[in-house]
């Protein structure tokens, strides 16, 4: 493994790289690269990192502030968001970050070699994509290789290879650029479903962080004008650039108005006048399709399995007042005394419509999960339909991006059973959206949809949503 013959030229005129004999010995349990500024962020990043996209643990549960990855657990709050920004970047941008390397290397790096990997993919994501000082993402990343005895012996190789990246930064991003920045069995998924162009409009949409979209209660254009937003094609409001806390904001404690991406905001407005009507919402947590549909005046059942999550919707729908019958038990158990009006089924799915958040998703899922979960939809949903008494509405959703996790999955449902029938939405409905709706009338939103104006954001959730009724 060695670099291609440009560097090795250069390479004689480089600081030679710290060891860890050159730092004098510590207590037992004490690190001697403590007192370097910045490592403990870069060693959680890559400890993080590695279990992400080898062992496909989700990002979330190990950024969590009191449950979390022990490395991440005890850095500062500052250290926890480099972390988290180190951590967004690399994900999203994985595929072209990797080429990037191997770019430099006349043979590729040792298949067993996952932990130097990590050290470069962190070190490279920094100097490439984010803005933090190239010395120092090159120095730490040194450091790292030195302090772990698997990687010692390359810690010349991670200096050579990131202070090239450094010196032709503008050059690689050009040439990477070209490359589809998501993995390829997922790029194989899109260009299936949407057409080599669209998929690789949506693949680059996912490298833009998520803006933030607010559902309200009432008075869409007074709160639009209090929260200085703009008013969304699926009524929602999306705020400007916004790093502050969000209980902050005006409204919030006045239970106006909850986090809703645009997209997650159409399902529920999707079986029109509800006024006085009995829905059931199966999948209820967190709680903003309930909230929706008891501000259009349902009568509601909250369906929530999770005791944790039953707790957040309860708090949730506490801030917000709204009054909701909530039942903690599995959806496959539930049985209303008398058939209800409609049922709005969010299903649990592969979430490869959130990358924009969530950009481990395409690290940790596969197609088997897709499969799988498309599975539990399909059960779903058939119970959902005993629920509904003849003429009743069911919206089915979720935020895949999969059509084996909707279109095919509705498809095969009305094929087979007689006694469901799908009502088309009509696109004049949606102004704004016309092009999210599909010929069977099915709503398919990408994250490339709705283009950014007016210092907005663009881009929305990919989710799929429809409209069924029972004969």
């Amino acid at each position: 493994m060695v670099l291609k013959a440009d560097d090795k030229k250069n390479n004689n005129n480089r600081p030679k790289p710290s060891r860890q004999a050159d730092h004098p010995q510590s207590a037992p349990g004490t690190s001697p690269f403590a007192e370097k500024p910045g490592l403990d962020v870069r060693l959680a990043a890559a400890k993080i990192l590695a279990a992400v996209v080898d062992k496909r643990t989700p990002l979330d549960g190990m950024l969590d502030a009191g449950h979390g990855n022990p490395a991440y657990k005890v850095l500062s709050d500052a250290d926890r968001a480099l972390t988290r920004a180190i951590l967004n970047a690399t994900l999203r941008h994985m595929p072209r970050i990797e080429a990037a390397i191997a770019s430099l290397l006349d043979t590729p790096l040792p298949a067993g070699a996952r932990a130097l990997q990590h050290v470069l993919l962190i070190g490279a994501a920094q100097i490439l994509y984010l803005d933090i000082p190239a010395h120092a993402a090159v120095d730490l990343a040194v450091e790292q290789a030195n302090r772990d005895p698997r990687n010692r012996r390359f810690a010349k190789l991670v200096n050579a290879i990131l202070r090239r990246l450094e010196r032709e930064r503008d050059v690689i991003l050009e040439q990477s650029s070209k490359i589809s920045p998501v993995p390829d069995w997922y790029r194989k998924r899109l260009d299936k479903a949407y057409g080599t162009e669209d998929a690789f409009k949506i693949a680059e949409a996912q490298l833009t962080p998520a803006p933030i979209d607010l559902t309200v209660k009432a008075d869409r254009e007074v709160w639009a004008e209090r929260l200085k937003a703009k008013i969304l094609p699926t009524g929602s409001l999306r705020l400007a650039a916004f790093d502050g806390k969000i209980p902050s904001l005006d409204g919030f404690d006045e239970g106006a108005w909850w986090v809703q991406d645009a997209a997650a905001a159409i399902p529920a407005q999707l079986f029109g006048d509800i006024a006085g009507k009995r829905i059931a919402d199966l999948c209820a947590a967190p709680g903003g399709k309930t909230a929706q549909l008891a501000a259009m005046g349902a009568k509601v059942v909250a369906i929530e399995q999770s005791a944790n999550r039953t707790v957040r919707l309860r708090e949730n729908l506490a801030r917000l007042d709204l009054d909701v019958e909530i039942l903690e038990t599995d959806l496959f158990d539930y049985r209303p005394e008398e058939l209800l009006d409609g049922v709005l089924l969010d299903a649990p799915c592969s979430s490869t419509g959130t990358t924009r958040r969530h950009p481990d998703v395409l690290w940790t899922k596969g197609i088997s999960d897709i499969e799988k979960l498309a599975g539990l939809q399909a059960r779903m949903l058939r119970h959902a339909v005993t629920l509904v008494k003849p003429g009743g509405l069911i919206v089915f959703s979720n935020c895949s991006l999969d059509p084996l996790e909707g279109e095919e999955l509705v498809a095969r449902l009305v094929a087979e059973d007689p006694s469901v029938e799908r009502v088309a939405i009509p696109p004049a409905d949606w102004p704004g959206l016309e092009q999210a709706i599909n010929a069977a009338g099915e709503f398919r939103t990408t994250p490339a949809m709705l283009p950014p104006g007016g210092g907005y954001a663009g881009g929305m959730d990919g989710f799929f949503a429809c409209v069924l009724r029972r004969r």
